[in-house]
């Protein structure tokens, strides 16, 4: 006999198959997309994205007992007869520790720690005022420190609103402070992060040179939750401005030039579980809390001795190449050399900042 031709039947069993598993499957994939969609978006940036003009790397010189005016030199520029004054711009949220490392490192150079606090985070949640109740800390800066309050604004319920609104909003308000606190033409400011720590040979070197750019983006080693894992030189945000009357305070990309090695960039470096969990949802990238699990004080803990990323996310790489070889745990290091003089001289009382120090109070 013939073979018999294949019926209807045999023919349309696929397609109702694919029907049903296309009303299965688009459910699922939309739930998956929807809950993870910054994961999904992190991924393929490679491929949706494209990476920022690349900076001009200035070298950076320097060594121990060499004089400032061949140090100049070597950079191509000439010694000042006086060195210029220097106002360090900071806009403070809890960053205590961090921040009494910094004003000690730099206190020598410093002629003013302008420092601006606001009530709010920046999604819009009170918080105390950290430095106000914590200023005979700063005592032996003796005199140097001019605190500023920027009255920021409570979120309402279920409109938290554009933290970046807020944040640019009280990084335009530093520049009111600036001029309270007498800043003028040819003074050197610093504009930076409390975190983003510029070293002091970086400061004295631009305070003591002429002829160096009117703006300067620093090059600062990152480090994530204390100086045991280095991350890489990715940080580039904070600045050094010879400050003129157009002189803005701001927090992005203000010009090509970048001055290699010229600092510590410290994220998320506190001693208290507490304060991870309070800056976890209060900055700006605040919705990258997605469960509420991630708060948990173990489960912060366990990542911060493993050197793994607090919310879960993959890095932030316009390459796959570097996606890849940045995916996984920070390694550990074992390095506490080049590190700001004012902790390793007091490394019993920053314990939780140096290698083998990961837990937390």
């Amino acid at each position: 006999m013939a073979p018999r031709p294949l019926g209807l039947t045999s023919r349309r069993f696929p397609r109702k198959l694919l029907f049903i598993a296309f009303l299965i499957l688009v459910p699922i994939g939309m739930i998956v997309i929807s809950n993870h969609s910054k994961e999904i978006s992190y991924l393929f940036r490679p491929l949706w994205d494209n990476p920022p003009p690349p900076f001009k790397r200035l070298p950076h010189f320097y060594a121990e007992n060499v004089s400032m005016e061949h140090l100049c030199k070597l950079h191509g520029w000439s010694l000042r007869s006086e060195p210029r004054r220097v106002f360090d711009g900071i806009i403070f949220s809890n960053e205590l520790d961090i921040l009494e490392i910094r004003c000690r490192e730099l206190n020598p150079y410093v002629t003013k720690f302008v420092i601006l606090e606001s009530n709010t985070t920046f999604t819009g949640i009170p918080k105390p005022l950290f430095f106000s109740s914590n200023q005979d800390r700063f005592a032996f800066t003796e005199g140097k420190i001019v605190h500023g309050l920027f009255p920021g604004r409570i979120a309402s319920l279920g409109s938290p609103g554009n933290p970046f609104v807020l944040e640019s909003e009280q990084r335009k308000a530093m520049n009111g402070l600036l001029h309270y606190a007498g800043i003028s033409d040819d003074d050197l400011l610093i504009m930076s992060d409390t975190d983003e720590i510029p070293s002091p040979h970086t400061v004295k070197l631009l305070q003591w040179c002429d002829g160096i750019p009117p703006i300067l983006h620093l090059e600062l080693r990152n480090y994530l939750y204390s100086f045991e894992f280095p991350v890489d030189y990715s940080s580039w945000r904070a600045t050094i401005h010879i400050y003129n009357p157009g002189t803005l305070y701001r927090h992005s990309r203000q010009t090509d030039l970048m001055l290699s090695d010229a600092g510590w960039h410290c994220s998320f470096c506190f001693r208290h579980l507490h304060e991870f969990v309070f800056k976890m949802t209060a900055y700006s990238h605040a919705d990258r809390v997605r469960r509420r699990e991630f708060l948990n004080y173990s489960r912060i803990q366990k990542l911060i001795c493993s050197g793994d990323d607090l919310f879960d996310m993959l890095p932030e790489e316009y390459t796959f190449k570097e996606l890849i070889k940045k995916m996984g745990p920070i390694p550990h290091s074992g390095s506490a050399v080049h590190l700001p003089a004012y902790l390793i001289e007091n490394a019993d009382k920053f314990r939780f900042l140096l290698p083998g120090g990961c837990l937390r109070e």
